[in-house]
């Protein structure tokens, strides 16, 4: 026969104020506010002044001027004490600054490569308002050219091939062009959004520390917002991807959507029970929302063609499938 278990009581002091229920904090009401990803907006959407960019410009200048200097008077100062410990420190300085020119084309190429994708698009439009069926074709020609060689787009690309040549609207090939080529790259890239999106959403409710959040969800976006622009063929360095994503976030400042809608929530797990249930999880969600939010806004702003024959892909469904398995069942 068991033992039976006597309850677990704490006993006070003599001197301890007695225990009153009504003395406990409340619990709050308000909704989830996606604090994280406000902070993320506020980070990477600012608008940097003139006089800051003449300040970074002038202290870059000195900083680059400085070094040079340093670096040439240690390497003549070698030559004059010691010629082959000159020769050294005069090809270990050849081979850095030809690394920093390596570095600064690649940035220079990822900038190109955005532009590429912001001038199809620009292109697809005009043929669209004016129903230009040369300069359609000549936009799908780029397009193939950009995904030539491309194992994720080898199938559409040859159905597209095979059924261009019969289409005589301008429409009708940019929607061709669209369902059979890009269509592939939206699921990726739907997929990315899903990853970060959970990412953030995991974060939020497990890690307590102070701006923890804010900064894995900067990193979060950055990484996503760079896979995306991959897989649309605008790879870019770190200068680029920063500065689309700084693109995307002022975008969505300017739109005012950055932002919790009240049925954010409420489309992925019952409305405000989730920060009845768990303040943090209910946090970790709106992020999450906020940042496929963001996730999409950077595929309209990646894509090379607008969106069209495809629907732009829902928040609330993205957000549902990334949190699958997260969400309390009961709730």
């Amino acid at each position: 026969m068991t033992e039976r278990q006597k309850p677990f009581v704490i006993e006070l002091e003599p001197g301890d104020p007695p225990a009153d229920p009504g003395l406990a904090p409340e619990i709050s009401d308000l909704p989830p506010e996606g604090r994280a990803m406000q902070g993320v907006a506020l980070v990477a959407g600012r608008k940097s002044s003139a006089l800051s960019r003449f300040a970074f410009w002038v202290f870059t200048s000195l900083f680059t001027l400085v070094l040079s200097v340093a670096a040439w008077n240690f390497v003549t100062g070698l030559f004059v004490s010691n010629a082959l410990l000159g020769w050294i420190a005069f090809v270990l300085v050849i081979l850095a600054v030809l690394i920093l020119v390596i570095f600064a084309g690649r940035e220079a190429m990822g900038f190109a490569r955005l532009a590429r994708l912001d001038h199809l698009r620009i292109e697809a439009d005009r043929a669209h308002l004016q129903a230009d069926l040369p300069a359609a074709r000549a936009v799908t020609l780029q397009i193939r050219a950009l995904y030539s060689g491309r194992a994720d787009t080898a199938w559409g690309e040859a159905r597209f091939a095979g059924a261009a040549p019969d289409v005589m609207d301008a429409d009708a090939l940019l929607e061709l062009a669209e369902a059979e080529i890009i269509a592939p790259l939206d699921a990726r890239a739907e997929a990315e959004i899903e990853a970060g999106a959970r990412k953030v959403a995991l974060v939020t409710a497990l890690v307590p520390l102070a701006l923890a959040d804010v900064a894995v969800a900067l990193y979060a976006n950055l990484t996503m917002i760079r896979r995306i622009a991959e897989i649309y063929g605008g790879r870019s360095g770190a200068l680029g991807s920063w500065r689309l994503m700084r693109r995307v976030f002022a975008t969505l400042l300017a739109a005012g959507a950055v932002s919790l809608a009240d049925d954010m929530i409420g489309s992925v797990a019952g409305g405000g029970i989730l920060s009845k249930v768990s303040r943090r999880f209910g946090e970790g969600v709106v992020n999450g929302a906020l940042t496929a939010r963001v996730g999409v806004a950077a595929m309209e702003t990646c894509r090379p063609l607008p969106f069209r024959v495809a629907a732009r892909p829902s928040v609330s469904a993205l957000v549902s499938r990334a949190v699958t398995g997260l969400i309390p069942k009961g709730s």
